[in-house]
């Protein structure tokens, strides 16, 4: 499964073991996983809100904080080697920070931070990971008969719910829930479905926008942007902008430019009464897409895989499809630490 897919599965799990009541809601989350880099660990914390909690934190292994240091300053030195710090050397100062940092976790002087061993909790959550068989799909359930259900994040759906069966008009692939990962994902499946296929045809447009240009740059020197661009029918150029948000899409591959894009509800836009597939995390109602006057426009919210086998396939994919479109790609490398995240 995709780390997506354990973010629904958390919220799923949580309204069962609390028979429907949301004690995320309002309160603060403590995620215990450990081992969770900074861009994986964004995909926890930005569905924060979706939970209806005020906030949360991962709390990490001195080792995970350590990586995640070095990943941020590995980003920041690209942005000074591009001309980009200031005459204050910011960007510089944010790396004597990173590394000042580092020093005082490996020599144990202030180690990464974790709750006192006594702290007590609200709620407890625990998740089963083994419960997790198929991807998980955030549904907005735009058709509830009680209209308090709809639109709310707390309809998790399997994949298996859909039967391989429901209509897919548009994906988008972008928001701050993806990070570089996705990209690679996203450009190895095209790759599979070539290979499995002889080609690659999407019978739904898809949508692409990379979370940073840094991280274009980085996809660029690794090559996976190149398989993206071969697959694409439009790839961005700020040379060369559009004059005007899209809202009209063809079936075809649309490699936007960085940012929030369909997410931001106020620029490119679904056709009204869409069934969109997102990595997003907004689902409600007129956000990405608008009702038309013979159907609820819907946004359903998964992980990069669904989203892209969705809109090659024009609908929902059944877990065979899924599994055979992802075969042999590591969706996530996340494993729950081993260690007691107490002090």
């Amino acid at each position: 499964m995709d780390f997506r897919d354990v973010v629904h599965a958390t919220q799923s799990q949580m309204l069962s073991q609390f028979g429907g009541d949301n004690v995320f809601q309002g309160r603060i989350i403590e995620v215990h996983i450990g081992t969770l880099t900074a861009d994986q660990a964004f995909t926890f914390t930005d569905w924060t809100a979706e939970m209806k909690a005020k906030a949360s934190i991962c709390i990490s292994e001195d080792e995970t904080l350590i990586e995640s240091l070095e990943i941020a300053k590995g980003r920041i030195q690209i942005m000074i080697e591009k001309g980009m710090d200031n005459d204050k050397q910011v960007l510089k100062g944010l790396i004597d920070i990173a590394n000042k940092r580092i020093a005082e976790i490996q020599s144990g002087k202030k180690p990464a931070l974790t709750p006192d061993a006594n702290a007590k909790y609200f709620a407890e959550v625990v998740i089963d990971l083994d419960e997790i068989a198929e991807p998980m799909i955030a549904d907005p359930d735009v058709n509830n008969e009680d209209v308090s259900k709809r639109y709310t994040h707390d309809t998790i759906r399997p994949l298996s719910f859909y039967e391989g069966s429901k209509k897919v008009d548009l994906g988008f692939v972008g928001s701050c829930m993806v990070h570089k990962g996705d990209m690679k994902i996203l450009a190895q499946m095209l790759k599979n479905v070539e290979a499995q296929q002889g080609k690659v045809e999407f019978q739904s447009p898809l949508v692409v926008a990379p979370p940073t240009y840094n991280i274009v740059d980085e996809l660029k020197e690794e090559g996976d942007w190149d398989v993206l661009v071969k697959y694409s029918g439009f790839e961005f150029d700020d040379s060369d902008p559009k004059g005007l948000a899209r809202t009209k899409y063809e079936n075809m591959l649309y490699l936007e430019r960085p940012g929030c894009n369909l997410c931001m509800g106020n620029q490119e836009k679904a056709s009204p009464g869409d069934t969109v597939m997102a990595t997003s995390t907004r689902l409600f109602q007129g956000r990405v897409v608008k009702d038309s006057s013979e159907k609820k426009g819907e946004s359903l919210l998964s992980s990069t895989p669904v989203v892209v086998l969705s809109t090659i396939l024009g609908r929902t994919p059944t877990m065979k499809e899924y599994e055979t479109a992802v075969d042999g790609i590591v969706l996530t490398k996340f494993k729950p630490s081993q260690k007691e995240l107490v002090r």
